[in-house]
């Protein structure tokens, strides 16, 4: 399960870059729009679920199906909310950590409440564009961060790395 999921993952980055081409700067505009979107809201689904599973085998050395039927009955905040309310998943420092990928993804959701033109046209400004490409690369290295965290000295995390 925990190798659909990151190769789901992966689908979603390889398909979103074998369709970049030259196109004109509005549908360029267009394009990185959805990246943005990609990097936080589909990264949260896959990795929410595998810091899920990984913090389930930590704690109980095995993942049942039981636990992955659990996991994904939940939605991607609540998965990261069990890691912090469940104290057998979660640690202080991965409480913290958490929270960083929460506040993240909360700058995400207030930058991206706008209609979809007006972000189209901040996404033509190449300084703004690179303002909310950096703070894509901060939510992923703060997921990167969980992972370490929930996955130090586990097996399956190394599984999921190599």
């Amino acid at each position: 399960m925990a190798n659909d999921i990151a190769r789901l993952w992966r689908t979603f980055c390889v398909n979103y870059e074998a369709r970049t081409t030259t196109d004109p700067p509005e549908k360029k505009a267009k394009r990185k729009l959805k990246n943005y979107k990609l990097k936080h809201s589909r990264l949260l689904t896959c990795y929410s679920a595998l810091a899920y599973l990984l913090a389930v085998h930590k704690a109980r050395g095995t993942v049942n199906l039981d636990d992955a039927t659990q996991m994904v009955g939940l939605r991607p905040l609540e998965r990261l909310t069990a890691l912090v309310n469940d104290a057998k998943l979660g640690t202080a420092s991965a409480r913290t950590r958490v929270d960083d990928v929460l506040e993240s993804y909360c700058t995400f959701l207030r930058e991206s409440d706008r209609a979809e033109a007006e972000l189209i046209e901040l996404f033509l400004k190449p300084q703004q564009a690179r303002e909310y490409f950096a703070q894509a690369n901060t939510m992923g290295d703060r997921v990167f961060e969980l992972m370490l965290e929930l996955g130090e000295g586990s097996r399956f995390f190394r599984l999921l790395v190599v």
